[in-house]
């Protein structure tokens, strides 16, 4: 049974940093493209973050420039980076497959609050 458990989130000022974490049971991450999702209260979950399998990303433009994403296929484990977070950036975030992903492979996320 695959799960994906993330970690990292927390309560951060405005303009902090925070490093959040994506492990995958079995062997998950070594073919697909990963993404890490957000889902603000009263909003939509949107794609924040993606990562091929050959390493190449893309950014939503909301947080290009201060977000980055990576991976390591070794440890079934991907990584969002994020800087100069904003209010804005408040949610709670997931990982997943990309662009397709897998409604069983939503876990509970992690909590990202920017907040002074």
């Amino acid at each position: 049974q695959v799960q994906l458990v993330e970690s990292g989130g927390g309560l951060v000022q405005p303009g902090g940093s925070l490093r959040l974490a994506c492990a995958a049971s079995g062997r998950f991450f070594g073919i697909s493209a990963m993404g890490w999702y957000r889902q603000a209260p009263g909003k939509q979950r949107e794609l924040v973050a993606r990562i091929t399998s050959g390493g190449s990303t893309n950014y939503a433009d909301s947080v290009k420039g201060r977000f980055t994403i990576s991976r390591d296929n070794a440890k079934n484990t991907v990584y969002l980076q994020m800087s100069s977070l904003k209010p804005e950036d408040t949610a709670v975030y997931y990982c997943n497959e990309q662009p397709t992903p897998l409604l069983s492979y939503w876990g509970q996320g992690t909590q990202v609050t920017v907040s002074p």
